[in-house]
């Protein structure tokens, strides 16, 4: 049985694998028979659920990616049972029992993505998600704007919509796959302290110059806050204090009357021509060309 849902203003039959108990839902429909080769986008959405909401399930038609974006609620995924919350994502697909409930009085709000394809199981180990994983993606809210652009896209009814969701849906899987961290890693100290330090430069950016100044704002030792950045990141700490500053730099360029000169010094470089070298290694052009794109 499938109930009806209104999409911007059509009736669409939904598939009666989603749960009831869904108070507010966004949700898109394609090919819900696809082809099996290549890779193919079959629905996907952002749903509210109620506390009392409820998926059992002992397989799947399709592939599918879910992501908590607010909220709480539990799952078991292949006989491992976990709390959810923001930041957590899991996939599961053919042939994986799954197990999604709510945990009242929280409202459960998460993405999804349901797609099918012989390239579908190879994209997900490729994102190291493989079907009947679950892990976090750091920071919490990294993935909404790729699974918002998704949602936009698959509602609009337009030639090349649907190649465009595959082309977002693989989009999703590579920034998956730069900023998942495996559950077992959030349980450590180790990981605990490296969000701390890497929300202490976000928070102080503009005023830290030095990997000795970023060290003691975070009370860290040098070397152990090194080792941190390289277990947990793909960058030092230093290189990510000079990619804050360097973003913040280009933004301000880009707004009328703000010389180079300006722009360096509020992000703590006193010397005009050593900000210029630090600006085109990081964004590949001068500061002064930088400008001109305006």
């Amino acid at each position: 049985m499938s109930s009806q849902a209104k999409e911007k203003g059509v009736m669409v039959a939904e598939p009666a694998f989603f749960s009831p108990a869904v108070k507010q839902a966004r949700r898109f429909y394609q090919d819900l028979n696809p082809a099996s080769r290549g890779l193919t986008v079959v629905s996907g959405g952002l749903e509210h659920s109620r506390p009392d909401y409820e998926i059992h399930r002992q397989t799947f038609p399709f592939f599918s990616i879910e992501y908590v974006a607010r909220g709480a609620g539990n799952l078991r995924l292949r006989g491992r049972t976990c709390a959810l919350e923001p930041g957590m994502i899991f996939s599961y697909g053919p042939g994986v029992a799954h197990d999604i409930t709510g945990s009242p009085p929280s409202v459960l709000v998460k993405y999804f993505v349901d797609f099918s394809g012989s390239a579908a199981a190879g994209m997900l180990r490729q994102c190291k998600l493989p079907a009947g994983q679950v892990a976090r993606v750091f920071p919490p809210n990294t993935l909404c704007a790729l699974f918002d652009e998704l949602i936009e896209t698959g509602l609009e009814a337009g030639p090349g919509n649907a190649e465009l969701c595959v082309k977002l849906l693989e989009c999703l899987a590579l920034k998956i796959s730069v900023a998942i961290t495996p559950l077992k890693t959030l349980e450590t100290t180790a990981y605990a302290t490296y969000q701390q330090c890497r929300q202490k430069i976000e928070q102080h950016f503009l005023k830290l110059e030095t990997l000795e100044e970023v060290a003691r704002e975070c009370h860290a030792d040098k070397a152990y806050l090194c080792r941190l950045f390289r277990r947990f990141d793909r960058r030092s700490p230093y290189q990510y204090l000079l990619r804050l500053k360097m973003n913040h730099a280009a933004a301000r360029l880009q707004q009328p009357g703000v010389l180079v000169k300006q722009a360096a010094e509020e992000v703590g470089f006193s010397d005009p021509f050593h900000f210029s070298r630090v600006f085109r290694k990081a964004l590949g052009v001068s500061p002064a060309k930088f400008k001109s794109f305006r």
